[in-house]
Order: structure tokens, then C-alpha cells, then sequence
């Protein structure tokens, strides 16, 4: 099974990332993580995406706040499927991220996902990857058969309480 590159803008970016970990984790990806930006360091960034698809990736995650340039760095390096997580800041509450994020220039395509969505980058991550494996669209299926259960259950008891 390839591989789920993952890279952030700065540590900070940690407990939004470890959702995207978690996530993978439970679906049995492999995964690596990195510390790389856009900005304090281009040359890394930028050949960690030159290198992802002979170092065994098929997705690149890559999240950052405020200026948010990250994804699209990794993007601009690599033909890869790449997804953004945009991170929440203080100073704008994570808008800027988004947008930042989300406005490529065509040709360089940057599928962004909810600020600080994280897991969600990471179930997209599992989709594309289980175009090309069978037991990995079962395990998806199967996670969503769980949630749709759990949502049916909370119904089941909000009917009960009030329907009457």
C-alpha cells in the first residue's frame, strides 16, 4: 500500500494534525510526518513533495495556518493528489488558512478540506488510496456503516424521549 505523506507548517499545527494520524492509523495507512514550510524551509518542503512518489507516497496532507502557503508549495512540486488542511489562528480564526489554502492556480490543484479538518483529510486520503485496494474500500465502507448505525441509535432515543 503506498504511503500518506503528511507535513505541517510549524508544531503548533500538532493537535489538529493527530486527528489525520489517528484516522490513518485506525484504517491500518502507512504514514510519515514532517515538520517542513513553506516559507522557513522552502528547500525541504519542496523536496520532500519532489520526492514523495519514488519514496512510496500516493497522497501528500499538508496542513498550515495564517498564510497557509503550504499545500500549494507541496502541490507546485509534485503530481500527487495533494489535500490541504487549513489551520485555525487567532488573529482571523482560520480564514485566511482557507482561503490561502483553497485559491490555486489552474494547473495546481489543492483539494482543501474544513479548517482543522483533519480527519476528514485523512478519510479523502483513504478514498483515493482505495481506488487501487479492495480491503481498504472495505474498511471505509465498514466505517461508514458504523457512523450511519450511531447517528440511527442517537435518533432512536431523541424519538423515543419526545415523540410521544
Amino acid at each position: 500500500m503506498k504511503k500518506v505523506g503528511i507535513v505541517m507548517g510549524s508544531a503548533s499545527d500538532m493537535p489538529v494534525v493527530k486527528k489525520a494520524i489517528d484516522t490513518l492509523a485506525a484504517f491500518e495507512i502507512p504514514f510519515e510526518v514532517h515538520v517542513f514550510s513553506a516559507h522557513r524551509t522552502p528547500v525541504e518542503a519542496r523536496d520532500f513533495a519532489l520526492n514523495a512518489r519514488k519514496n512510496g507516497f500516493g497522497v501528500m496532507i499538508a496542513a498550515a495556518g495564517m498564510a497557509a502557503h503550504l499545500a500549494g508549495a507541496v502541490a507546485a512540486n509534485t503530481t500527487l493528489p495533494v489535500i490541504g488542511i487549513p489551520c485555525k489562528s487567532t488573529n482571523l480564526d482560520g480564514l485566511d488558512a482557507l482561503l490561502s489554502t483553497v485559491q490555486m492556480p489552474s494547473g495546481i490543484p489543492v483539494a482543501t478540506v474544513a479548517i482543522d479538518g483533519a480527519t476528514n483529510a485523512a478519510i479523502l486520503a483513504a478514498q483515493i488510496l482505495a481506488l487501487s485496494d479492495d480491503a481498504l474500500a472495505d474498511r471505509l465502507d465498514a466505517k461508514r456503516a458504523r457512523d450511519a448505525e450511531g447517528v440511527l441509535a442517537k435518533d432512536a432515543e431523541i424519538a423515543a424521549e419526545f415523540n410521544k
